[in-house]
């Protein structure tokens, strides 16, 4: 039995994923929603769409859509405004895939806070929560995973993942995707609550978005942060990039003592000459690095993106293939794309709770935002929250 979901948000970002989420064999529905109401009629028109879409499932509102009878809406908006309007979604009874992050905020307690509530909110309504986390599902990690399922590491010591994104890169401009997102109306709006953010003093990071270095190596450990040191790069640019959002610090560099005993660096860093998105761990058998595979008194394996993926069921292949105009069945972020998709419809569809659940996603966010408290500090040592595991369903 089949699913009815709808797409929230039809930008840059939310329109990559449009067409994945329409073809999925499991969905028998799509409404589409933006507040821009262009949007909305680009993919309603579209020939693609009219096997699954209807004139009546098209909206402008959050409110509106909340009140349709959809399963489970997608929602691909600015980053300010996921928390919120998830747990609005959930209280209407609704199963919500996010984008990332949680919630990119500048204040840390408000972000930890957002966090409770996802996850509490999750808890006491029953729905469920997904976050779509790009590198969960990057091959090196669904190849890592699986080695760890098999206990091929041996104990884990040591894992690190970074997110080298200069604000300047030219492969993506930071400040020319600001740029975008503030001229939208919803930008404005944010404009006003990041004016009310700097009178209060409040100082934001590259931590505050640290979910495409932290998901690979707390993926594979399965441990969580317990305690952070994190230290900053002052900002060596007068770039009003970092100005406007409210940055004392260009790259963020962190230590963590994990759950199972292992050590975990991070690094999100927006001033480098180094583009890179990755991760590495290690354990007393073998260890990952590089797309290779090392175990003690072996010769390194090389490893291809196919040999590391994890496969997708057939028909789901079949269907995204079909994609007209789709660049490759796997789509962007390092082809992670057709398996967010698949792994929110899956869940949902089968009444079981996503891989990157409400608590996964604290975990990922929380280490990011206690990082970002101990650079504050000059690194002093401090505590990371936990929810726990998420329970059994």
């Amino acid at each position: 039995m089949g699913i009815s979901l709808g797409l929230v948000g039809l930008g840059a970002f939310g329109s990559a994923f449009a067409e994945l989420f329409k073809s999925h064999p499991l969905v028998d529905r799509v409404a589409l929603c933006d507040r821009e109401g262009e949007r909305v009629a680009h993919f309603a028109n579209k020939p693609s769409f009219q096997d699954k879409f209807s004139p009546k499932d098209a909206y402008t509102s959050l409110d509106d859509i909340c009140r349709s009878d959809v399963d489970a809406l997608v929602i691909i908006t600015q980053h300010w405004l996921h928390a919120p309007q998830c747990i609005q979604a959930m209280e209407y009874g609704k199963h919500v895939y996010s984008a990332v992050p949680v919630i990119s905020i500048p204040d840390d307690d408000e972000t930890l806070d957002w966090c409770d509530r996802i996850v509490e909110t999750t808890r006491r309504t029953g729905r469920h929560y997904m976050l779509g986390e790009t590198t969960y599902y990057h091959a090196g990690a669904m190849f890592c995973r699986r080695k760890a399922a098999e206990r091929a590491f041996g104990h884990f010591v040591y894992s690190e993942g970074e997110y080298y994104h200069s604000f300047d890169s030219p492969e993506c401009d930071l400040r020319q995707v600001a740029a975008h997102r503030l001229a939208s109306a919803a930008g404005q709006e944010w404009k006003q609550q990041l004016d009310a953010y700097r009178r209060r003093g409040v100082k934001g990071g590259p931590m505050h978005y640290p979910t495409h270095s932290t998901s690979g190596p707390i993926s594979v450990m399965r441990a969580h942060p317990v305690k952070v040191v994190c230290w900053g790069t002052p900002v060596w640019t007068d770039d009003p990039y970092f100005t406007e959002h409210l940055f004392p610090f260009s790259n963020e560099t962190a230590l963590f003592q994990m759950s199972n005993g292992a050590t975990m660096r991070i690094g999100e860093h927006r001033h480098c000459g180094v583009g890179r998105e990755t991760f590495r761990v290690y354990g007393t058998e073998a260890g990952f690095e590089n797309d290779t595979w090392v175990v003690k008194g072996q010769p390194t394996t090389h490893l291809t993106t196919e040999t590391m993926r994890d496969p997708l069921p057939a028909e789901v292949y079949d269907a995204f293939a079909r994609i007209e105009g789709n660049a490759g069945v796997y789509g962007g972020h390092g082809g992670s794309h057709a398996y967010l998709v698949h792994e929110f419809v899956d869940a949902i569809a089968h009444g079981r709770r996503p891989a990157i659940n409400a608590w996964e996603a604290a975990r990922y966010t929380a280490a990011g935002v206690m990082a970002h408290k101990s650079a504050l500090k000059d690194g002093e040592v401090l505590v990371v929250p936990d929810w726990g595991d998420a329970p059994a369903k």
